[in-house]
């Protein structure tokens, strides 16, 4: 790789807790409905050319919450099915979490699914109707950790993972069009399924952190039904095997096809589902219109690989937790507009762009959450270079900075590129060398 010759500046106060020992796990986990009322017709995110309000529900959509206490300290992993987390909606958000359920910023991890199924957070000039809508997202994420926290329990932590071929490099080139969105079988692509399990002391699992380098679109621009799409559909999976762990394989299908009110809501497991490096990730197969088919097929084998990953899994009852954050600016640029894709580009100079970078350490996995659409090379460099034994990285956490292409990636351009607010050269650099220094050199 080489040396950055950009400036790159560093913003915000670095937050640092840690402890010496490990102490014994208590875990709790929740999940709230975010799905907005039928007759909501609020814009749906995602796709600039949907100008019309949703029309109807197709699976409901949720916020889970994993608390987790070693005695020290509390920590909260949180995901929601929505397109991604707007920084106002962090500010808000984290601030309630401190306030209200005692978790510090540091040890927030806030992630978005980037679910293009769900209404926009973040609409220029918004309706009353969707402010109202961000409000009861802030909310139920407050409550999902809130609930999580007061089922705290004596618990066992593991880490497993297993592969799954449901994901593929989208920056495709073509005649007449260049790079751009498509399906490109030989570009980077990162087939692995992470799973932290969490157990009560008697083996009966509390939840699952699921984490995958995928966009949440199976579900394309024609769609106008709320769905959680591909990340909504694997945490069903999951959490319907555990909660129908006793049932004949037979009755799995029953219950993947349950009514749209019906989906989700049982007790049992929560299976919490995070995007992984997907910047230049899309599913290896799109559905068009409004069929959902292929939502539960790619649903069904992303959700079986992570219960073998699950299955597999060791868990140990003591933990030590260390959380900590910074925020690390790069120079920005903005395309100049016009048709798109077309053969030559003009960028601009731009305001520089915040990148938060959240860490999260349990024992020796360290969980690496950017607020951004990262590229897969960027976390494939971090993993390679970091000193702890299991590092993941989880993007569209705690705040937006939108597409972060690895240096290379810039030319040729392509979408991301032009999309991206980022001139080249800083924020591959800038994340490695910021993870590494929260992680530190200590043994793992």
């Amino acid at each position: 790789m080489m040396r950055m010759t950009v400036p790159l500046f560093l913003c915000g106060l670095m937050l640092v807790t840690s402890r010496a020992s490990a102490g014994p796990l208590r875990a709790g986990a929740a999940r709230v409905d975010l799905t907005p009322a039928a007759d909501g017709a609020l814009p749906m995110a995602g796709y600039g050319g949907r100008t019309q309000g949703f029309k109807g529900i197709h699976d409901r959509i949720f916020v889970r919450a994993i608390v987790l206490d070693d005695g020290a300290t509390q920590a909260a992993i949180v995901s929601w099915e929505s397109l991604f987390v707007p920084d106002a909606v962090w500010a808000t958000t984290s601030k309630r979490v401190a306030d209200e359920a005692g978790i510090r910023p540091e040890y927030l991890l806030l992630s978005a699914v980037h679910d293009h199924g769900a209404p926009t957070l973040a609409p220029n000039d918004p309706t009353p109707q969707q402010v109202a809508y961000r409000t009861t997202v802030e909310n139920a994420a407050v409550e999902a950790v809130r609930r999580a926290k007061a089922q705290l329990q004596p618990a066992r932590f593991g880490i497993g993972t297993s592969r799954a071929y449901v994901n593929m490099n989208r920056r495709e080139y073509s005649e007449g069009r260049g790079w751009w969105l498509g399906y490109n079988d030989e570009g980077p692509s990162d087939k692995t399924v992470t799973v932290l399990r969490f157990d009560d002391l008697k083996g009966k699992p509390i939840a699952f952190w699921i984490n995958y380098p995928v966009h949440a679109v199976v579900m394309g621009p024609e769609n106008y039904q709320i769905t959680g799409d591909i990340a909504g559909a694997t945490s069903r999976f999951v959490e319907q095997h555990y909660l129908g762990n006793d049932r004949p394989r037979s009755d799995m299908g029953m219950l993947l096809r349950l009514r749209p009110e019906e989906k989700g809501t049982g007790e049992g497991a929560i299976a919490l589902w995070t995007s992984g490096a997907a910047g230049d990730q899309n599913p290896i197969s799109t559905s068009n219109g409004e069929d959902f088919t292929l939502v539960d097929g790619l649903g069904k084998i992303l959700g079986e690989a992570a219960v073998r990953a699950a299955a597999n899994i060791k868990t140990a009852p003591e933990v030590a937790l260390r959380g900590a954050h910074k925020v690390v600016t790069c120079p920005g640029r903005r395309v100049e507009p016009g048709p798109t894709p077309r053969a030559e580009y003009t960028f601009n100079d731009a305001d520089p762009v915040n990148i938060r970078l959240s860490l999260l350490t349990i024992n020796d996995v360290a969980l690496a959450g950017v607020s951004g659409e990262v590229f897969t090379l960027i976390a494939q460099r971090l993993q390679k270079e970091s000193p702890a034994r299991h590092t993941v990285m989880v993007t569209h956490t705690n705040g937006s900075s939108g597409y972060i292409p690895n240096d290379a990636a810039f030319e040729p351009v392509s979408y991301e590129v032009t999309a991206s607010r980022l001139k080249p050269g800083c924020a591959e650099g800038a994340i490695v060398t910021g993870f590494l220094e929260l992680i530190g050199r200590r043994s793992f």
